[in-house]
């Protein structure tokens, strides 16, 4: 409601917008520094598309997003994650499944992992072994520049300039070995790599599933492999490339935000939808409720994505036209939808069906580059692919209190499907997905459907129409070259800045781009809190 007349709008020294794990970061470390702050989340809930619901009593579901590894190691410790409780759980294994009984499981033992290559090929094991090695390296190198808010490569001031002058000098000092890994990554396609690299279908394809998740691409697009760099980048546990899942899923790592950003006198508000962003003469002075209630600060933080941030919550003729037509052709074309069942029991694979640590991490259906590729081609047609690419993860199986005694939670991110179909809409192909992706399950775990008790799917449109992601894309835009780094969003306005003053982003339409890393939040707050002191 609109305050009342005569009285002043409450007035804090920072709003941040939208209380996605990104915006929580932000409002934590605002908070932190000593800034009176009000974090606004739309929904009934923090935690944007980090979060767990109970849809069927006794059983949590990761309704969205479902497992962590680029979370940046600092964002622990500057925030008292682990005092606030913390609990990142290993995902140990990977199981690769084939369709002709064909299997690879691998796990945190490298030694175990060549023998289990070499049963294919000693060539793959040997080439696994080099790849995994170089990639590693690779990574370490590049992670300085993960970490750091990236130059402006349209600015002439000094500083920017020196930065950018020390990118050059750190490619140029690379590794040989390594800055060839690196721009073959940036200029090749994950086929083109796996190709050169390994003989067995089976063991491309189980690389090749980090080129595509969650992206508009088959492994035989050039962009496939800086998506496949940029999902090597994070860690678990100090272990390179490694995910976890938080204890109670994604939600309960955003509560533990939550619970850091109040401790230290962060203020969150939740069913408050930020209606537009206030600002007069190329500056901020607050935000607009839906309701009509006015709320003043000389910080506003977006942590939406660029279409929410520059052209809903402002006016798209209040930013500069260049600005504006880059962020026309900014590509969002989400692509994956999430299927998520409740289980009776375990799946069973044939040959290993006493083998109940294959659901110990992911399993990833996708047994060929064919069979990706052709799923691709569906998706590109409109349809959403009949023999669907699926990442799934039993998470009941490496934290039994999501579920049940003896029953089971089953996340199934489903590959592709568009956010624009050629026929019909999602309101009316919701459950032919959900049919598809069951089935494709029966194909490799036979007898699956007879343990399904419950099912909810989650298309591009209600992740959209939910959380807000533009298009259903999970990573705040597509993490193609011309939109990461220097790009990200814009030439210009990759700084967390944007043309009004005091008005920020800090969404994973920022560097350093999506996933659960809290890097985008950690990265603009110091931007935020560098502008405050140079300008007090």
């Amino acid at each position: 409601m609109s305050a009342a007349p005569g009285s002043e709008s409450p007035r804090y020294d920072a709003v941040v917008i939208g209380a996605g794990h990104n915006g929580l970061v932000h409002a934590s470390y605002l908070a932190r520094a000593g800034m009176k702050t009000l974090l606004l989340e739309q929904r009934h809930l923090v935690g944007g598309a980090a979060i767990t619901e109970e849809l069927l009593p006794g059983f949590q579901f990761t309704t969205f997003s479902y497992a962590i590894s680029l979370l940046r190691p600092e964002i622990v410790d500057d925030l008292d994650l682990v005092e606030h409780g913390l609990m990142v759980l290993p995902l140990a294994n990977t199981f690769q499944p084939g369709l002709d009984g064909e299997h690879l499981l691998l796990g945190p033992d490298a030694d175990a992992n060549y023998h289990e290559i070499a049963r294919f090929s000693a060539e793959d094991a040997e080439a696994a072994r080099d790849l995994d090695h170089l990639i590693a390296r690779l990574c370490v190198a590049l992670k300085p520049w993960m970490d750091r808010i990236p130059p402006n490569s349209r600015s002439d001031d000094p500083a920017e300039l020196a930065s950018l002058a020390e990118l050059r000098a750190f490619m140029d000092g690379l590794d040989p070995e390594v800055r060839a890994l690196g721009e073959q990554f940036a200029t090749s396609s994950a086929a083109d790599i796996l190709d050169g690299t390994f003989e067995h279908d089976l063991v491309k394809a189980l690389y090749a599933s980090s080129g595509i998740i969650g992206s508009m691409v088959s492994p035989r697009d050039r962009e496939s492999g800086l998506i496949w760099l940029f999902h090597k980048m994070g860690e678990y546990d100090g272990s390179p490339g490694s995910w976890g899942f938080h204890k109670g899923g994604n939600g309960g790592f955003t509560q533990v935000l939550a619970r850091s950003c109040e401790a230290f006198g962060g203020e969150i508000r939740t069913e408050a939808r930020v209606e537009r962003v206030v600002h007069e003469g190329g500056v901020v002075r607050g935000v607009e409720l839906a309701g009509g209630e006015r709320i003043e600060a000389p910080v506003v933080v977006s942590a939406l994505d660029p279409r929410q941030t520059f052209t809903r919550l402002v006016d798209a003729g209040d930013m500069p036209a260049d600005l504006i037509e880059h962020l026309e052709g900014y590509k969002y074309q989400g692509s994956a939808s999430k299927v998520n069942f409740a289980l009776s029991a375990l799946p069973t694979f044939p040959g290993l069906e006493d083998r109940a640590d294959l659901f110990r991490g992911f399993t990833n259906l996708g047994p060929s580059m064919d069979y990706l590729h052709q799923a691709f081609t569906e998706a590109k047609e409109g349809r959403f692919s009949r023999r669907p690419f699926i990442d799934c993860c039993i998470q009941s199986t490496v934290d039994p209190e999501m579920s049940p005694p003896g029953k089971h939670v089953m996340s199934c991110f489903v590959m592709y499907t568009p956010y624009k179909l050629a026929e019909g809409t999602w309101d009316d192909q919701r459950e032919a997905l959900g049919d598809t992706v069951q089935e494709t399950l029966e194909e490799f775990f036979p007898g699956f459907s007879e343990l399904v008790l419950h099912r909810e799917v989650v298309t591009p449109l209600d992740i959209e129409r939910t959380v807000g992601l533009s298009e259903g894309n999970i990573f705040a835009g597509e993490l193609f070259d011309s939109q990461l780094f220097l790009s990200r969003p814009a030439p210009g306005w990759n700084q967390y800045r944007t043309p009004i003053s005091g008005y920020y982003q800090c969404g994973s339409g920022t560097h350093p781009g999506g996933c659960v890393s809290g890097g985008p939040g950690m990265l603009a707050a110091r931007q935020v809190l560098g502008d405050v002191q140079k300008g007090a």
